[in-house]
């Protein structure tokens, strides 16, 4: 007689599926030991955790393979490209390692200079945002005579070593790298290349480097209140009276259900679950195009879990198809542009709309939680000045697709110094209105507890009117009521990343402070935030600028297209503004306005009757920037329209 077994809802399917995870890992005996995997120091150096695990300390199943630790002088060491790397830090909530080179700690090596390509290929990392590559030269018969990073150590009489960030400029010095052997690579961190070269190559390489992996399955069994571990290169989720493949959120009945239900079917039911668990996941491949309704959770942790956030935004799902049709199979020809995360392509809807669509270069997690994090932001928020978001693909898509609504007239960036930038073309009363306007959506931002954390001129959209649109929110973050910052590893664009935020790794509103003081000098100037072509003092604007307002030389940094030289009421707006700029940009956040105070200066300044004070239209440009000198101590903002804050009502910027 042959015997069927009928499952007659997705809930049992659920059951016999955690089942045969259970049956083929063969995990329950792990529980009690995986619950004793408290985190351990080496002695100096981060507590390891999973996925990391101490050999020699701890059982494999305390971590992840490629993720073992071993303690060497006190310190955890890892093992890459076949050297020692000691870690410095480990930020569990956001998946990423700083680290460097062990052979940095070795008084005994005269040349801790790398000595063979670095590579992750076969371990489990990728470069975080702020890693980029060094790359070293040596044994070059031809003298390098530019500043870079000097290796005396590997330099004599006729062979040359030396270090620099982009080998291609090389060509354009007329420097022939066929005279040096291949180059080498060597990851370092920066959000500033003023500041590192300012510094020794081994200097450089001491402050190491970010890498990031995947934790998706952890992230969720911590949030769940068990402890993650590993069996046979499966994840597992210890909990307090079971152990289970994703979270503790099952209930114990059903784990009781599964375990009773297999020893009594035993082995035929192997079959049918495999088969079935096969046919669950290619149904929710398959899932169409559909209205999510649900209100976003309160809960900032819900931005990240990839299983339920999408679902609590109410956004629009798009099908893969239709988008893939819409930007004629996303044809290099209707390409708008690239980040650091994915590229946008220029599309037309079924229903008319021309929308702009963002594709993601890869689906790994990190990539994922982008997505799921700019969804959310966007639904949440509505500013005028804020890009609009109209929908996505399902995280189940073949690929992760973000569609926008389209904003024609390109980037501040390519209006100011990029492919749009023509002399005048931009006028000072335009560049005055698209700082006030992307002052107010970030003011707003804040006020509904978001941190941008990639303020930049890329980042803001110019329509055909030149109305701002500020938009990429994949590295935004959702600040916590009543938290005074939070602990992340530094993320953001070289150039516009806050100092103290690197330095110390505390995230606060005044980081997008610091970013849009960066901006403001962008505006005044017409020049990008680094460039490697300038003065080695010069290359971060920011930098530059500050050492330009300082020697009171303002008249030296301003686009001289802009009418700071013919028209006194330009002049004067830019040295205010200047100022604003100025405060912005220090080091210490404390000493940063707000971005609300930011706003309200821009419009003050853009109402501010500067005629009056017109005795001489040709005076001396050091006496329009006598408000600038020697301020090494920043007052409040209002400073810069002293005379004119208490007879003036704040404006309301709330949309």
């Amino acid at each position: 007689m042959d015997h069927k077994i009928f499952f007659t809802n997705e809930h049992h399917i659920e059951i016999f599926v955690v089942f045969f995870t259970i049956l083929v890992d063969g995990v329950l005996c792990l529980n009690s030991n995986i619950s004793n995997c408290a985190a351990q120091s080496c002695g100096n150096g981060p507590k390891i955790d999973y996925p990391f695990w101490i050999q020699g300390r701890q059982e494999s199943y305390c971590g992840s393979s490629g993720f073992d630790v071993t303690c060497k002088n006190k310190n955890p060491v890892v093992k890459i490209s076949g050297d020692d790397y000691i870690i410095e830090n480990i930020f569990y909530e956001n998946s990423s390692i700083l680290l460097y080179q062990a052979e940095l700690d070795d008084s005994g090596n005269r040349c801790p200079a790398p000595q063979h390509n670095f590579s992750i290929d076969g371990t489990p990392f990728s470069y975080g945002p702020e890693t980029v590559d060094l790359f070293f030269f040596y044994n070059c018969t031809k003298p390098y005579d530019k500043k870079t990073f000097a290796v005396d150590c590997a330099t004599n009489s006729s062979r040359y070593a030396f270090a620099i960030f982009h080998p291609e400029i090389l060509d354009h010095w007329n420097y022939s790298i066929q005279s040096c052997q291949p180059p080498i690579n060597a990851p370092v961190t920066t959000d500033s290349l003023g500041r590192l070269l300012n510094m020794s190559y081994s200097e450089v390489l001491r402050r190491g480097f970010g890498l990031q992996w995947d934790e998706e399955d952890c992230r969720n069994c911590r949030r769940s209140g068990g402890r993650c571990g590993s069996s046979f290169d499966k994840f597992i989720c210890s909990c307090h009276d079971h152990i289970s493949p994703k979270a503790c959120r099952e209930s114990r009945v059903r784990w009781k259900i599964a375990i009773g239900f297999g020893a009594a079917a035993g082995s035929a039911l192997v079959t049918c679950f495999i088969f079935l668990y096969c046919m669950r996941r290619q149904k929710q491949k398959k899932r169409g195009s559909t209205l999510l309704s649900r209100e976003i959770s309160s809960d900032p942790s819900s931005v990240y879990d990839p299983e339920t956030a999408i679902g609590n935004t109410g956004v629009h799902i798009f099908d893969y198809n239709e988008l893939e049709q819409a930007t004629n199979n996303f044809d290099s020809e209707q390409e708008l542009g690239d980040g650091g995360f994915g590229t946008v392509y220029k599309g037309k809807l079924k229903d008319g709309r021309v929308v702009a669509v963002k594709r993601l270069y890869e689906s790994n997690f990190k990539r994922v939680e982008h997505f799921i994090n700019e969804v959310v932001i966007l639904t949440r928020l509505r500013h005028q000045n804020l890009v609009t978001l109209y929908g996505c693909t399902s995280r189940h898509s073949r690929e992760l697709l973000l569609v926008y609504e389209y904003v024609p007239n390109g980037t501040v960036a390519d209006h100011l110094h990029g492919a749009l930038a023509m002399p005048g073309s931009l006028p000072w009363s335009t560049r005055m209105r698209i700082a006030i306007e992307t002052a107010s959506a970030l003011s707003y931002l804040h006020a509904s507890d978001v941190i941008h954390r990639d303020v930049k001129t890329n980042n803001i959209l110019l329509d055909a009117d030149f109305h701002v649109k500020v938009a990429d929110f994949g590295l935004s973050r959702l600040f916590p009521i009543n938290a005074t910052h939070i602990s992340t590893a530094p993320q953001g664009t070289p150039g516009y990343v806050d100092p103290e935020y690197h330095e110390c790794y505390h995230l606060t509103d005044k980081s997008d402070v610091f970013s849009f003081g960066v901006v403001l000098i962008e505006l005044i100037s017409s020049l990008p935030a680094v460039d490697i072509t300038r003065h080695r003092h010069d290359i971060n604007l920011s930098n530059m600028a500050v050492n330009k307002i300082q020697g009171n030389l303002l008249h030296e940094l301003v686009d001289p297209n802009i009418g700071y030289e013919s028209d006194y009421n330009v002049r004067m707006m830019i040295t205010d503004v200047a100022e604003l700029a100025f405060q912005s940009l220090q080091y210490g956040r404390d000493m940063r306005p707000s971005m609300q105070e930011v706003l309200e200066t821009l419009m003050l300044i853009q109402d501010k009757d500067y005629s009056s004070g017109n005795t001489n239209g040709n005076e001396n440009q050091a006496d329009d920037v006598a408000l600038l000198k020697a301020r090494q101590l920043i007052s409040s903002p209002n400073s810069v329209i002293e005379g004119i804050v208490s007879n003036t009502t704040t404006p309301n910027t709330s949309s």
